[in-house]
């Protein structure tokens, strides 16, 4: 089963993007904090990070950064945020980001995506 870790502050949003990923078949986890992103991917093997760009504690741009500087095998992320513009969207590119989502999303082509990263993964 592919693992998914929801990184965002809106706690209402991580439940249901974690009932609605669950009910697709993924294992799915999330944290509040990204100051806490580090260690749980150190932890435990993770597929794919739907990242949310403004979190209180810690900058989306440097939890991206923190992701690409894990050792070894490296989560795919997807950035799912309120703030959005074309700067936003080309620097999560530069930084890797494999695809780019404006809230509020389409969960149904929020999920052709997840697909799709993850059938790269694999």
């Amino acid at each position: 089963m592919e693992s998914i870790l929801i990184v965002d502050d809106d706690i209402n949003l991580c439940n249901i993007l974690t009932e609605e990923l669950g009910d697709n078949g993924y294992d799915t986890r999330y944290l509040t904090e990204g100051k806490n992103v580090a260690g749980f991917l150190n932890d435990n093997k993770t597929d794919l990070v739907l990242l949310d760009l403004k979190i209180p504690d810690k900058d989306g741009f440097e939890i991206q950064r923190d992701i690409n500087s894990q050792p070894g095998f490296k989560p795919k992320v997807i950035i799912l945020t309120a703030y959005s513009d074309i700067k936003t969207a080309i620097k999560s590119a530069r930084l890797g980001a494999s695809d780019f989502f404006s809230k509020p999303y389409d969960f149904n082509e929020l999920l052709v995506s997840i697909r799709k990263v993850l059938q790269k993964v694999n």
